[in-house]
């Protein structure tokens, strides 16, 4: 559930991020009241599962069930606007791709769960969830070699933020839409848009490098979707 909305003194308008079906937007009666079955179910941060049925283009939540719920990110500032950015994202993605996405809400909910659970680094678990989004939602990078002479690596790479594309110190340059890559920062994002998603979270990096990385990816999610991420706003601010 990536939204909620009150409505009246005990009902919910809610937005849910399905795998099959993209964004629905419904109604959950009753969900405010302490006595609902629906109550945690239907609130921010909770994976569940839901009947719904649909009446003249409403559609109502008439049973759900938590299945995750992911109370851990309220502990840390930082990390519960990280994981309302999340929401967010999800929400523009889905939107634009009108229809379902499986592996998007795998990447959610895995990242949430790292970022949670295991206490993973909140801006590494972010640079991972803001590329592999990209990757999944058609705005892939190419950061295979130099887009100008092929170069595998050089001692500083420029990833071109608005093309996605990857240059050598000899056929790029800083500035602009150009952001310098040592190459741990590199071998990082090649990590996150070209492994197995298996492998995925399978990587450290110093937390300084993990930091500028996380600047990187924001920057480049917000160009391509051409959106402004308020409770990316948020989490910079605190951040800052």
């Amino acid at each position: 559930m990536i939204k909620e909305t009150n409505v009246g003194e005990s009902d919910r308008l809610v937005t849910l991020f399905t795998r099959d079906y993209g964004l629905i937007r419904a109604f959950a009666p009753g969900a405010k009241s302490i006595k609902s079955k629906r109550g945690a179910a239907t609130s921010l941060l909770t994976y569940s599962s839901f009947t719904i049925l649909k009446k003249k283009d409403i559609y109502r939540i008439y049973e759900a069930s938590p299945i995750r719920l992911f109370f851990g990110a309220g502990s840390d500032i930082a990390v519960l606007s990280l994981a309302q950015y999340f929401c967010e994202l999800s929400g523009v993605l889905a939107e634009d791709s009108g229809t379902g996405n499986g592996e998007l809400l795998r990447l959610m909910l895995n990242s949430l769960h790292f970022m949670t659970a295991e206490k993973r680094f909140p801006p590494l678990i972010k640079a991972i969830t803001e590329l592999r989004a990209a990757v999944l939602s058609g705005y892939m990078p190419d950061l295979v070699a130099c887009g100008g002479c092929g170069k595998f690596e050089d001692g500083i790479m420029y990833f071109d933020l608005s093309g996605g594309g990857l240059y050598c110190s000899s056929c790029g340059k800083a500035g602009g839409a150009a952001r310098e890559l040592n190459p741990t920062l590199l071998s990082a994002a090649r990590h996150i848009v070209y492994s197995p998603f298996a492998r995925l979270y399978s990587f450290e990096i110093p937390e300084s490098d993990a930091e500028r990385l996380s600047d990187i990816t924001g920057e480049y999610i917000t160009l391509q979707t051409d959106h402004r991420f308020k409770t990316l706003e948020f989490y910079n601010s605190i951040k800052e």
